[in-house]
């Protein structure tokens, strides 16, 4: 394994070291079964997403024909269909957090036992490369790095599957749109389905030039946080039991230093979910409104009921949710990555040590009777 991780460590190539390593829990049998279970819940939480699509058609003309019956019918079928929604969302937690858990608890076994054997969680520090505070790696990086694709992977083909059902409802109920100008008489099929791929197109493209950088900076304010608790602990441990010292200013500053970088780390944070925010927030408020306006020319013209109009604006939410998916997950995905990254390097680090221990050439110099450098810090010394 060792010989294969060197041949890179880039993004790409720790994150392919990541699963190599994470991927024995999805060996088991019973992961599959919960797998199946989750799918299925999906299936049937679709089904009722659709019903719910024409329940807004039929409610909604009911409404606008001022009948009494069918208004009471509808509101009948409405707690129904909400009483199957909520059920199947619980059943879906469910579902979600066990395999998550177990995954979790599979991955953190498999990290505590690579970084105790052989006393390799003391002779870490002498192997070069980004490895530095493994506790945190051990702890925060493989929760979120087990967390996340299990939510983003459900997300993904929930998406998946609103985009193939509800472009075909949008087909439908939008039809084609006639449009004159200048003496030229244009005819769009389906022009609702063009109008959600060309929204959820230019969307995509502002979260990319807005959050380009995103993972990059969340990575940077991990590390950051990382060696804050590393230096605390650090100096906790060498001073316990022993008079105060006599470099206080130094001690001082070696903790505010790094409090120093978890603030800049931040900010830059700040930055980005700032330009990200503004992307997705402005969807939020946009989206349902510009559904609706898209149907104004069909519905004044008489080509479409008031039903069809919110049947149409609600299937053109879903379906350009299910498009922006990528969009509305791009901080997750950055989170993602970022952490994978952070336990594949310590997996590296460990591959290395296992290959070269007792040769000098991936020695640092010997420990001087001075605090830790900061490769050194989350190695906390017996006193």
């Amino acid at each position: 394994m060792f010989a294969q991780s060197c041949q890179a460590s880039d993004g790409k190539f720790l994150l392919a070291l990541f699963w190599r390593s994470a991927s024995g829990y999805w060996r088991g049998k019973l992961v599959w079964m919960l797998v199946t279970l989750l799918i299925a819940i999906i299936i049937l939480q679709l089904l009722v997403q659709y019903w719910i699509n024409f329940w807004n058609r039929d409610f909604f003309n009911a409404l606008e024909q001022k009948d009494p019956a069918a208004l009471w019918h509808q509101a009948q079928l409405f707690v129904l269909l909400t009483a199957m929604s909520v059920v199947l969302a619980i059943m879906s937690v469910w579902g979600r957090m066990t395999v998550q858990r177990q995954w979790r608890q599979w991955l953190s076994r498999h990290l505590i036992e690579r970084w105790l054997r052989n006393d390799a969680y003391r002779r870490l520090r002498l192997v070069s490369g980004a490895h530095r505070c493994p506790e945190y790696r051990i702890a925060e990086d493989a929760r979120f790095a087990t967390e996340a694709p299990i939510e983003l992977s459900l997300g993904l083909l929930t998406a998946v599957l609103n985009a193939v059902t509800f472009v075909g409802v949008l087909w439908n109920v939008g039809g084609n749109l006639s449009i004159a100008a200048f003496g030229i008489n244009v005819t769009l099929p389906g022009y609702l389905v063009i109008a959600a791929i060309v929204y959820s197109a230019v969307l995509a493209l502002g979260m990319v030039l807005v959050g380009r950088r995103l993972a990059h900076v969340i990575e940077g304010k991990n590390q950051a946080e990382a060696e804050l608790k590393s230096r605390a602990a650090h100096l906790r441990h060498s001073g316990e039991g022993a008079a105060i010292s006599n470099r206080m200013m130094d001690e001082h500053s070696f903790v505010t230093s790094a409090l120093d970088q978890v603030v800049a780390r931040w900010r830059e944070l700040c930055h980005q979910l700032m330009g990200i925010t503004f992307v997705t927030h402005l969807n939020f408020v946009v989206a349902p409104v510009f559904a609706l306006v898209i149907c104004i020319p069909k519905y004044v013209g008489g080509a479409m009921t008031l039903g069809e109009v919110v049947q149409a604006a609600a299937a053109f939410v879903i379906v350009q949710g299910a498009l922006n998916w990528f969009v509305d997950n791009y901080q997750r995905l950055a989170d993602l990555l970022s952490s994978a990254n952070r336990v594949s390097s310590l997996l590296l680090a460990l591959d290395k040590l296992d290959h070269v221990t007792g040769r000098a050439a991936l020695f640092v110099e010997p420990q001087r009777p001075r605090l830790a450098a900061p490769e050194e810090l989350c190695t906390i010394q017996k006193t």
